[in-house]
């Protein structure tokens, strides 16, 4: 994927504001993410990025595995989206986001760009799909829209956490 020199800047001065904030967050003692609703108001609240709204009633969900599924190695992955767009990250459309998959994790600071790592994968290429390997055991899984640079929109559009059992 080729980014334009605007885009690289853009995501630079993200990443700098966010770990700016995540380095105040740890000063401050806060607490480790949750997919508890009640601790993700309050994350909505401390918002250190302006956030885009979100289209009343949209959601992401699973379109499999289902929750409670037994697998094994490699595990296909479907996403599904209502009442909003996937676009590509960089693509400021209205009404519009891309997937982001939690695995094993709590909800990111919902005004912060979301994290990229094992267990923060962005789908920024638009697709709504992917194959896994996770290692043997409980996983839990959870989708999370976020707009054109990576932002959770307001209010979050994300799914119920599933969990699967990997063989």
């Amino acid at each position: 994927m080729i980014y334009s020199r605007a885009s690289i800047f853009l995501f630079s001065t993200i990443l700098a504001i966010s770990a700016t904030a995540c380095s105040q967050q740890e000063n401050d003692g806060a607490a480790a993410p949750s997919t508890d609703g009640a601790a993700a108001a309050s994350k909505e609240e401390s918002s250190a990025l302006p956030r885009t709204a979100s289209i009343a009633g949209a959601g992401v969900f699973f379109i499999s595995p289902a929750d409670g599924d037994t697998l094994t190695n490699p595990i296909t992955v479907e996403f599904g989206i209502e009442g909003m767009d996937v676009v590509k990250a960089g693509e400021n459309a209205p009404q519009s986001g891309h997937h982001h998959l939690i695995i094993d994790a709590g909800l990111p600071d919902l005004g912060l760009p979301i994290p990229a790592n094992e267990h923060y994968v962005h789908f920024g290429d638009a697709s709504t799909s992917t194959e896994l390997n996770l290692g043997p055991g409980t996983h839990t899984l959870q989708l999370l829209l976020g707009d054109y640079l990576h932002i959770p929109h307001n209010p979050p559009v994300l799914s119920e956490p599933i969990t699967v059992i990997v063989e």
